[in-house]
């Protein structure tokens, strides 16, 4: 996973526009400490209208590379010379490696982060066992779209508030994603092995995402991307109704470790230690 470039003793950090509710700094942080690495990792606040100009001095200013978050994820890949088929595919990086040579390799590690979140909290889910729904259709959706289709799910279906955003996206992906109204959800949910929120509702401070679960969905385990509050009230619906949930905590502790691994040189373990260090900090 590394390329040469890696450095115990490297600089990196978060890139974003409001910056301050990053928890990329405590993860990597916790990291270095636990790994004992001299290296560094900041949250870096750019203004939009100063992002060009900041972002390139990153490199002279000695950083290794930088995660990325809103709302800046489309707007680097202008600036990456080599793009992986996840960031290209899904039109979004959140994961830049500063070669020696000059040139920005940017990569989608929230495809992998989900990946690795459901294989972690739900070992026995296959792809190949039935469809998944997914809520929404923006950028989040298109990384956990990325990875079902990776996984083999033979159908998605998109739920979107804005049909026209679904529509574009089952366009992108092709002939095994197909979208369905809010409507639909209940008869969907019987059949399915998965529900996905990627939406932002039910995140601090947004009203909840509103499903009514019932016992004929059951059997499908319910994933939430968002991970403040730790237990969204989508959640919690799912959990009433005997649902077996994910939080969406630990695709964000799996999609850092790629980026550490590529800066500092050493693989770091997603461990019970890390994800009780992280959520303490939301309660």
């Amino acid at each position: 996973m590394t390329n040469g470039d890696e450095s115990r003793d490297a600089k990196a950090g978060v890139v974003g526009w409001p910056i301050s509710h990053s928890l990329s700094p405590a993860i990597h942080g916790f990291w270095l400490k636990k790994y004992r690495l001299s290296g560094s990792y900041a949250a870096l606040g750019i203004r939009p209208g100063d992002f060009d100009r900041k972002f390139s001095a990153l490199r002279e200013q000695g950083f290794a590379g930088v995660n990325v978050t809103i709302p800046f994820k489309e707007r680097v890949l202008e600036h990456a010379a080599e793009i992986t088929p996840a960031a290209r595919d899904t039109g979004a990086a959140n994961t830049l490696t500063f070669r020696k040579d000059g040139t920005i390799h940017a990569d989608n590690t929230d495809i992998a982060g989900f990946a690795r979140l459901v294989k972690s909290a739900a070992p026995d889910w296959k792809g190949r066992d039935g469809p998944v729904v997914v809520m929404g259709a923006g950028g989040a959706a298109r990384a956990v779209v990325w990875s079902l289709l990776a996984e083999k799910v033979p159908r998605v279906f998109i739920v979107n508030r804005t049909v026209s955003k679904a529509e574009t996206l089952c366009a992108h992906f092709g002939n095994r994603l197909e979208v369905a109204s809010p409507g639909e959800l209940r008869g969907i949910g019987r059949k399915v092995t998965m529900i996905v929120n990627t939406t932002s509702l039910g995140m601090k401070g947004q009203p909840d995402l509103a499903v009514e679960f019932e016992p004929g969905m059951r059997s499908a385990i319910v994933v939430d991307i968002v991970y403040n509050p730790l237990k969204t009230g989508f959640l919690k619906a799912a959990e009433r109704n005997g649902n077996r949930i994910v939080t969406g905590l630990g695709m964000l502790l799996h999609q850092a470790a790629p980026g550490f691994e590529r800066w500092f040189g050493v693989s770091p373990e997603v461990d019970s230690e890390l994800h009780e260090t992280i959520a303490r900090k939301l309660r």
